[in-house]
């Protein structure tokens, strides 16, 4: 782990725009938000900019752009292939899950989608059912983008304080040490949401 961390903040500066970028953009464009964890790269991304690796108003701009473009083109893949998208089995075992989401997106509307980012589940899944229930672009839009700027500012400046706090442990125990702390903090996050998909399954 300590490899793989040390490697992610030494990578060149487009690289790290380039993966954090991917990510981001996959886990809703794609519906991988289950297995690809959008809001750990951002925050990754943060820490790499704390370090100096990065500047941290691309990792900003990046995160951003691709959460809102990710949205955009989910949203058009449920508009275009609606009810067809939800019999994936990738859905199979969160039936509830996507149930609650057509739901809270029917109650709620352009809130949910603006909500919806804050939650991994809907984060993945919500811009395809607001394009399935042929929300007016325009609207989805307006709280898509809204939520993109909210969510990824918050998220990589988090990196970005955590990245100070590494740096300050850098610098009273050593890098390797240093280095340690963060993935434990890393793994732990992962393994929560692990944890936390697996009681909803």
């Amino acid at each position: 782990m300590t490899n793989f961390l040390d490697g992610i903040l030494s990578a060149p500066t487009w690289a790290i725009l380039l993966v954090v970028g991917a990510v981001v953009f996959a886990e809703d464009a794609l519906f991988v938000g289950f297995v690809i964890p959008g809001e750990t790269a951002a925050i990754l991304g943060g820490v790499a900019a704390s370090q100096g690796h990065v500047p941290l108003a691309a990792v900003l701009a990046v995160v951003i752009v691709a959460a809102i473009v990710g949205d955009s083109v989910g949203y058009e893949v449920g508009k275009h292939f609606g009810p067809r998208l939800l019999d994936l089995k990738i859905f199979a075992k969160r039936r509830d899950r996507l149930q609650d989401a057509q739901d809270f997106l029917a109650r709620r509307g352009g809130v949910a989608v603006f909500l919806g980012r804050w939650v991994a589940f809907f984060r993945a899944v919500m811009p395809a059912l607001a394009g399935t229930a042929q929300m007016p672009y325009r609207r989805f839009l307006a709280f898509n983008a809204a939520g993109g700027i909210v969510w990824g500012a918050v998220v990589v400046t988090l990196g970005y304080l955590a990245g100070n706090s590494y740096a300050r442990i850098e610098k009273t125990v050593g890098r390797t040490a240093a280095l340690v702390v963060l993935g434990l903090v890393v793994v732990g996050v992962i393994a929560w949401r692990v944890r936390e998909h697996r009681r909803r399954s």
